[in-house]
């Protein structure tokens, strides 16, 4: 593994990261909502062509809505399917922010996610409440979301995508991700990747930093 000082940017993942979620929870939720016929419905939700389209800013959020409402046959509101996507999202530990402020001091800092409209207004709501910040343009030098971009981890794109950007190398970047097949996704272009598998995994990492 690449020591972390032969690095110029550390780039990391959103979700299970820097913001602990919970996909199940929001799954759950929904399922409260709905008739057990369509149960089995939910739990091909993520695999969808418009839940995949979202994340990649191809569909705006009112017609996510509307395709969330058709998929499990129901009327809710607006608010509502916001209420329900949103449920996944938890927490973002000070302990994390304090970390990435002490690295950007040695390293440029930023986000890539795999996000939509709904999901960030949300985060940010939750980084205002907690901890007093608008977004996350006052923690990083670098935010890349997926909406954003038109690209989704794993592909290839999106991280070339990133590297066009940072105007490096991917021999400079470290990055970091909770989910095994994008951490591939980010080796198979030559970017070391880090699952992280627990809180405690960048903590580790950077122990000696």
């Amino acid at each position: 593994m690449k020591n972390a000082h032969d690095a110029d940017f550390l780039i990391f993942d959103l979700g299970n990261v820097i913001i602990d979620i919970d996909y199940q929870l929001a799954l759950q939720h929904i399922k409260n909502e709905i008739s057990t016929d369509d149960h089995p419905k939910v739990d091909g939700f993520y695999l969808t062509d418009f839940h995949k389209d979202y994340e990649k800013g191809l569909i705006n959020s009112a017609a996510f809505r509307d395709e969330v409402r058709a998929y499990f046959h129901q009327d809710w509101n607006d608010e509502k399917v916001d209420e329900l996507w949103n449920k996944l999202l938890l927490k973002i530990p000070a302990e994390r922010l304090k970390l990435i402020s002490k690295l950007r001091k040695k390293y440029q800092v930023g986000l890539l996610s795999n996000t939509n409209d709904i999901h960030i207004q949300a985060v940010h709501k939750i980084l205002k409440q907690d901890h007093g910040l608008d977004n996350f343009d006052l923690i990083f030098d670098w935010v890349f979301l997926s909406h954003e971009m038109g690209l989704a981890k794993p592909s290839p794109e999106i991280y070339e995508k990133m590297l066009l950007d940072l105007g490096t190398s991917a021999d400079r970047v470290i990055f970091f991700d909770d989910l095994e097949a994008n951490v591939a996704g980010a080796n198979a272009i030559g970017i070391q990747a880090v699952q992280v598998t627990g809180p405690q995994v960048i903590f580790d990492y950077f122990q000696h930093v």
